[in-house]
């Protein structure tokens, strides 16, 4: 349950961003953008990280290119992160640099997202 919470954050990080573009991205995108990557971030980051995570991280990169995007995919992914056990945060913010994209903000329960850009 856990992971699909924060699959679905990530799959909504990564349609923020295009549905922004285009007037709102929604936490369902962000977590269904995400929701390949769970497994992974509950590991400890040994081994490639699968190809459907880094697609999902990638498109919703694509998809928030506005502060308000930005700002929204922060906090669902916030939200989202906090629901779900067994997540390794320190792979967890590792996973957009591995997938070769910045985000400006951490996948944590903690980051503070009134101060993403």
């Amino acid at each position: 349950m856990a992971s699909l919470k924060l699959a679905c954050v990530v799959v909504l990080c990564l349609v923020v961003g295009a549905s922004l573009a285009q007037g709102a991205i929604t936490c369902g995108q962000v977590t269904g953008a995400l929701s390949p990557c769970v497994g992974y971030m509950r590991s400890n980051g040994a081994g490639p990280v699968p190809a459907t995570c880094c697609s999902g991280i990638k498109g919703l990169n694509s998809a928030a290119q506005t502060t308000p995007d930005h700002k929204a995919a922060c906090n669902c992914i916030k939200s989202a992160s906090g629901t779900i056990s067994g997540i390794n945060y320190g792979v967890a913010s590792g996973l957009p640099g591995k997938c070769g994209v910045s985000i400006p903000y951490k996948i944590s329960p903690n980051s503070d997202c009134s101060k993403v850009k």
